[in-house]
């Protein structure tokens, strides 16, 4: 009996010890691939934030869409940052690159310099789904000191996944966020 409870103690040590479980896999939300402009002078300088995100998807496991009434945490697929901060630094990462400026930036460092722009997001949907990839919408407001006036807009997107993974999920937000990125440019350009 004694060693019948000394091999079920061993058996549960072992899974407890990554044994039995499944393995998370973390995943990022990306930016451009091409290197950011280079330090110049004159550069517009732009704060990406605050950003506001539904509490419903703001956690690290991915919120997976089964149906219009219906979600999945999906614990063994995480988000590897929260998205209050990977959805304002792929914005600020893109903002540099399609308005040709270093100096986007999207961490509170930003709120002390002396800004061109400033950038807040509403994100009002960011849902997942394996079937119909990821569509965003956010509501946007440009203020600032070159803001004048204040500027708003909305961009909604669905964008297809390549593949109908996390991962193909995460390549397809990010693109996502690309495209709110050229139309908050756009409007920063006007």
């Amino acid at each position: 009996m004694k060693r019948l409870v000394v091999v079920v103690a061993m058996l549960a040590a072992a899974c407890s010890l990554g044994g039995g479980g499944a393995k998370e896999n973390f995943y990022v939300l990306s930016g451009p691939d091409a290197p950011p402009p280079a330090s110049r002078p004159g550069a517009l300088a732009i704060y990406v934030g605050p950003v506001a995100v539904p509490e419903s998807v703001d956690r690290a496991p991915m919120v997976l869409q089964g149906s219009a009434n219906q979600v999945d945490l999906s614990e063994e697929h995480r988000w590897a940052e929260p998205l209050k901060t990977a959805i304002p630094r792929v914005v600020a990462e893109h903002l540099m690159r399609l308005l040709d400026t270093p100096r986007v930036m999207s961490s509170r460092v930003g709120t002390t310099t002396d800004l061109d722009y400033r950038v807040a997001l509403e994100v009002q949907r960011f849902d997942s789904s394996l079937a119909n990839g990821a569509t965003v919408e956010v509501l946007w407001t440009i203020t600032g000191k070159r803001a004048n006036p204040p500027r708003s807009g909305r961009s909604s997107v669905r964008e297809p996944a390549a593949t109908p993974t996390p991962d193909g999920l995460a390549a397809a937000h990010s693109r996502a966020l690309a495209r709110v990125a050229a139309d908050i440019a756009a409007a920063i350009r006007q």
